[in-house]
């Protein structure tokens, strides 16, 4: 049986009559072209073009098989487009759950965007700080902060480094001055707090850089403690994923390089190709890697 791929460079050839112009047309190189030729003819056992010093001409065999490869490409491209046609049309409820501290920040205008580009999908987004199980429905994607997403069945796409580093606001560099190392920050302000698992390992970063009594404000949640940092009432340590996007905070020092956690996009296997489902993922997976990519602002 031949390989199902090598029509396409059959088709490349015969429309171009070079293996150099159809490696170029297909963007791989002539010598794959040519060997992908060679092992569609062994395939078939038959002879498809003459190899002439100008270039490749299709025997008697090869011109009267040409019109059923460009009938496998039509139908192959109708395929694609019908796909595609399900894809655009996509409809109907996609619950997500996510932290508050990305639902009220980067997620925003990306669901914004979604909405735009896809107005048959309503978007349920639960922010609470449970997690939702997937595997019994309660949610159809997630985004989550992990070393690496435990459970059966689950779908995942790690779409971001999660470092976090001391931020301060600009006002508050510009009337206290910006620390630039962990000894600087003692002799500043600390917002702590956040839920009981971000706590839990906050303070133990705060206690191992003699900080937890330069602590002045509590907030319960991680999105009040980046309100606090924004307002100037003090420094903190913030997830660089989120604190990046905001224009009014800047890093107080460099991210660590050492990176085990990772935000992560979620689903349940048995939903990846739902359309509604498999448009949102697509959606925000791309956003939020290229959110982080962006260039850190000075």
């Amino acid at each position: 049986m031949f390989d199902w791929n090598d029509l396409r460079h059959f088709l490349a050839v015969a429309r171009t009559g070079s293996t150099l112009a159809a490696g170029t047309a297909l963007r791989v190189s002539q010598t794959t072209v040519a060997r992908r030729i060679t092992a569609l003819e062994a395939a078939l056992g038959v002879m498809l073009f003459e190899r002439r010093q100008s270039g490749y001409a299709l025997t008697p065999a090869g011109d009267s098989l040409l019109r059923h490869a460009e009938a496998v490409d039509a139908a192959a491209s109708g395929f694609a487009d019908a796909a595609g046609g399900h894809v655009r049309q996509a409809s109907g409820t996609v619950r997500l759950s996510a932290q508050e501290i990305h639902a009220v920040t980067i997620l925003s205008p990306i669901l914004r965007d979604l909405r735009a580009a896809h107005p048959a999908i309503r978007i349920e987004l639960d922010a609470t700080e449970a997690l939702c199980d997937l595997a019994v429905g309660e949610a159809d994607i997630a985004l989550r902060s992990a070393r690496r997403p435990a459970g059966a069945g689950l779908v995942c796409r790690r779409v971001a480094d999660e470092t976090w580093t001391p931020y301060c606001s600009r006002s508050y560099a510009a009337t206290r001055g910006l620390p630039k190392t962990l000894a600087d920050l003692r002799e500043h302000p600390m917002i702590g707090g956040g839920s009981e698992g971000v706590w839990r390992i906050y303070r133990h970063w705060l206690e191992q850089h003699g900080l937890e009594d330069s602590v002045v404000l509590m907030h319960a949640s991680l999105t009040g403690i980046l309100a606090a940092v924004k307002s100037g009432s003090g420094i903190a340590a913030l997830p660089c994923f989120v604190a990046d996007a905001e224009p009014d905070l800047i890093r107080c020092m460099p991210a660590p390089d050492n990176v085990e956690r990772g935000v992560w996009l979620l689903t349940h296997e048995r939903l990846r190709h739902e359309p509604r489902v498999r448009v949102v993922m697509d959606f925000l997976g791309d956003a939020l890697s290229r959110l982080a990519r962006r260039p850190v602002r000075d």
